[in-house]
């Protein structure tokens, strides 16, 4: 069996390597070659906690494990982040472990990457202000990854702290973006792209505050109950995703499919986008809007590239079980 640390990641994969492998497994996705299995996910009644497992197997690159992971809200006060998660990957033809993979950082990329797909395959391709609806720690990664789709000349953001806007700031800077915080009416009149990476349950954008031709991509919810968009926005809207089992019970789209307002077939995945089997964006004026709920096969896409890399550089630890 394989270990691939966690600290060994980031000198391992690119974010373009993230990219390509989550893009792949969207697609096989769509052609049914790849499926995630259900989801489990809950409060643990500990520390605030939500702990969950993410699993699935791709028929094509033969990618079969789970994530065990979670969120910890008070691991900042202990200088941790508060995503958690170990990657396990199995051998298709034994079932024995393969390898245990740090998950953290390929959490973060992986989702990223998520957003950033949907901008290459939905967004305008005049898109030039970029908004981004939280700052948290996975939202420098979703910045990063989304300014290599376009040739965006802005970024403007929002956060609920607005002092924590600085290290998105520092992301743009340090692309030779200017930044601008804002209110939301002010992001929504200027922005062509909108990502939303927040931890809310409650809606933060408002349906008149997003303007024709707008591409989002809703990347925080990911849990029954959480909620960063207007319900009315997704009627407004040409809804993508991931998987859509996930999109309707825990994605965003859970709140306008309960409320009537979208049913599960107005609802596409990106994957028969990128296979051109279906249209993404029709028009200028369309809003386009992908509900990024993070499935399983993502993070054995993400982790199975680590791994190859690790063997190919000769820094996976191999141990005996």
């Amino acid at each position: 069996m394989l270990i691939v640390p966690e600290h060994l990641i980031a000198d391992l994969i690119s974010a373009q390597d993230c990219f390509s492998a989550v893009e792949q497994v969207f697609a096989a996705m769509a052609r049914d070659t790849a499926y995630n299995f259900p989801v489990i996910r809950e409060a643990i009644g500990h520390a605030d906690a939500l702990y969950g497992f993410k699993s699935g197997f791709d028929r094509e690159s033969l990618a079969l494990g789970l994530k065990s992971g979670g969120f910890w809200p008070r691991n900042a006060d202990k200088g941790l982040t508060n995503h958690q998660s170990t990657i396990f990957l199995f051998d298709a033809d034994t079932g024995r472990c393969r390898a245990v993979v740090g998950g953290n950082l390929l959490t973060a990329l992986r989702t990223a990457a998520a957003s950033a797909v949907s901008i290459r395959h939905l967004a305008r391709a005049d898109a030039r202000v970029l908004g981004m609806i939280g700052a948290g720690h996975q939202s420098t990664f979703q910045l990063r990854a989304a300014l290599d789709q376009r040739p965006f000349d802005k970024v403007v953001g929002w956060n609920l702290n607005p002092a924590d806007l600085d290290r998105l700031a520092k992301v743009a800077s340090e692309r030779g973006i200017p930044f601008q915080a804002v209110d939301l009416d002010q992001l929504g009149a200027q922005a062509d792209v909108i990502i939303t990476i927040t931890s809310s349950f409650a809606p933060i954008l408002q349906a008149a505050q997003v303007r024709p031709g707008t591409h989002l991509a809703c990347m925080g919810t990911d849990t029954k109950g959480k909620q960063e968009v207007e319900a009315a926005l997704l009627a407004k809207a040409s809804v993508f995703t991931d998987e859509v089992a996930q999109s309707v019970t825990i994605g965003e789209a859970q709140h306008a499919v309960a409320q009537g307002l979208i049913a599960d077939g107005d609802i596409t995945q990106i994957g028969a986008v990128i296979n051109g089997e279906r249209p993404g964006r029709v028009s200028d004026d369309q809003i386009t809007l992908f509900d990024g709920t993070g499935v399983g096969l993502q993070d054995l896409a993400v982790a199975s590239a680590a791994v190859d890399l690790a063997v190919e550089r000769g820094v996976a630890i191999k141990i005996q079980i």
